[in-house]
């Protein structure tokens, strides 16, 4: 009952509010990056026993983040899996239109080793991406300088598969073009963010619509009948889920169809995406809510764009940026995973490389 009751409360703070890891209840594992700084969502213990070497890695489970955001907080690699590849059986549903199994590691070779158990698959061949977008727009939501992240990125692409796979898009613009249901969620609101891109504040608000309803689905009976205990914030946004209506969802699941279609033609088989895992480093533990209300708006745009979609992301540390860690996510296609893994051992070695080399110049 007490791991039920643990796991229950990071999964609720997670879905309805939190990407910090901060729990009122059971305490909030230590973030061995930062030790002032939250460790980031429900799976963040996981995080914190890989980056704090404990483990050689660990699994999490990732509806809206929960697997991406603690990996990028704690500086470790972390792969949310494409939707529905790996088993959930034996896993408590969140939102199973969301719900995947995910893992995180220190060493992208682990990381690669872990992926082709889970995913059963064999020896991984390496394959050259044919392109590698860089989402232009996406790193302006970012506090992290662009160019800071780019150098050593662009450079490291450049020297393992040339330049003439590096292509540049403003993702938000293409999404709008071509998610078309999108429209019923492009609100005043979300329109009038001038520190968010509407097309992808508007697919978060789809997702967290879908996730309140299947949570609703899933959960009203036990909440009702058990009445936990919740913290402070969390009771609301429960009461608020429990509520939802099946307006609207029939939306949403038009506008997962049509973000994976439209992703699929903008990659193809061996593209890749390139995005910020979230919109900067990990926030100061027991910051007040109300102050970190655009970094989560930019987070959940960030996020939604493969939990929507469905396909692949992986985050990856790069070096530490005002003494907090730093990263970046490479996002494929919908049964790419072998690929992104294999691209990941390659790449990442080179970033490494890159960062040396840039810090001796």
């Amino acid at each position: 009952m007490v791991i039920f009751a643990y796991y229950w409360c990071y999964l609720v703070a997670f879905l309805f509010g939190s990407i910090n890891g901060e729990n009122i209840h059971y305490g909030t594992p230590r973030n061995p990056c930062a030790a002032d700084r939250v460790p980031g969502g429900s799976s963040s213990g996981s995080a914190v026993a890989v980056g704090a070497l404990l483990v050689d890695f660990s699994i999490g489970t990732d509806t809206g983040g929960s697997v991406r955001v603690p990996a990028s907080y704690c500086g470790i690699f972390g792969f949310r899996p494409s939707h529905g590849i790996i088993s959930t059986s034996g896993v408590i549903p969140m939102a199973q239109s969301f719900d995947t199994v995910g893992w995180f590691a220190r060493d992208p070779t682990i990381l690669s080793r872990v992926g082709r158990v889970l995913l059963r698959m064999p020896e991984l061949v390496p394959v050259k991406p044919s392109s590698i977008i860089i989402a232009e727009d996406c790193f302006q939501l970012s506090s992290i300088p662009y160019d800071l992240v780019n150098r050593v990125v662009i450079k490291a692409v450049e020297k393992l598969y040339g330049g003439n796979v590096l292509k540049h898009e403003i993702l938000g613009e293409y999404v709008k073009a071509n998610v078309p249901s999108l429209n019923h969620f492009l609100t005043q609101e979300n329109t009038d963010q001038l520190y968010n891109i509407p097309s992808l504040a508007a697919l978060s608000s789809a997702m967290r619509l879908l996730q309140r309803f299947e949570f609703k689905n899933n959960h009203a009976e036990w909440v009702s009948e058990v009445k936990p205990d919740l913290g402070p914030g969390i009771s609301e946004r429960v009461a608020d889920a429990l509520k939802t209506t099946g307006e609207g969802i029939d939306i949403c699941h038009s506008i997962k169809g049509e973000l994976r279609d439209a992703l699929t033609a903008l990659l193809g088989d061996l593209g890749v995406l390139v995005i910020p895992t979230v919109p900067g480093p990990p926030p100061k533990l027991q910051t007040n809510a109300s102050e970190l209300e655009i970094f989560r708006a930019r987070a959940f745009s960030l996020l939604s764009i493969v939990g929507v979609s469905g396909f692949c992301q992986v985050n990856i540390p790069l070096k530490m940026y005002n003494n907090l860690p730093l990263s970046i996510s490479l996002v494929a296609g919908h049964g790419a995973d072998g690929f992104l893994l294999q691209l990941v051992e390659s790449l990442s070695g080179k970033i490494k490389e890159e960062e040396i080399t840039q810090s001796k110049a």
